[in-house]
């Protein structure tokens, strides 16, 4: 098995992918903030991949709670955006879903190992 086979790392894909299509619109000015969401976003994939590349279960727990950690602060962000009104309540619920269910698929990982 290969990590772009992982359920969780396409669903961090598509999450990515969803808030870039929202949050680089020209009409969203807060680039700081934007940056920062998609650098938070980026990184629950990216340390999934890494995490499946480790050898010992040690290093494999580190990436994923660091994958974990990221998609926390997606979700932090997603109550920022609501609250400033950059995001409609339909898609923040969504988005908070979204990272809700990839957390519990990487915390069901970690309890195996």
């Amino acid at each position: 098995m290969q990590f772009e086979e992982l359920k969780m790392w396409n669903e961090a894909q598509d999450l990515y992918n969803s808030l870039d299509d929202i949050f680089s619109q020209d009409s969203f000015r807060n680039y700081f903030f934007r940056d920062q969401l998609l650098r938070a976003a980026l990184s629950i994939s990216n340390n999934i991949a890494e995490w499946f590349e480790r050898e010992t279960n040690n290093e494999l727990r580190r990436f994923l709670y660091i994958a974990k950690w990221s998609c926390g602060e997606v979700r932090s962000m997603l109550y920022l955006a609501y609250k400033r009104q950059y995001i409609v309540k339909n898609d923040f619920e969504k988005f908070v879903d979204i990272c809700k269910h990839i957390s519990i698929m990487m915390y069901k990982y970690i309890e195996k190992l």
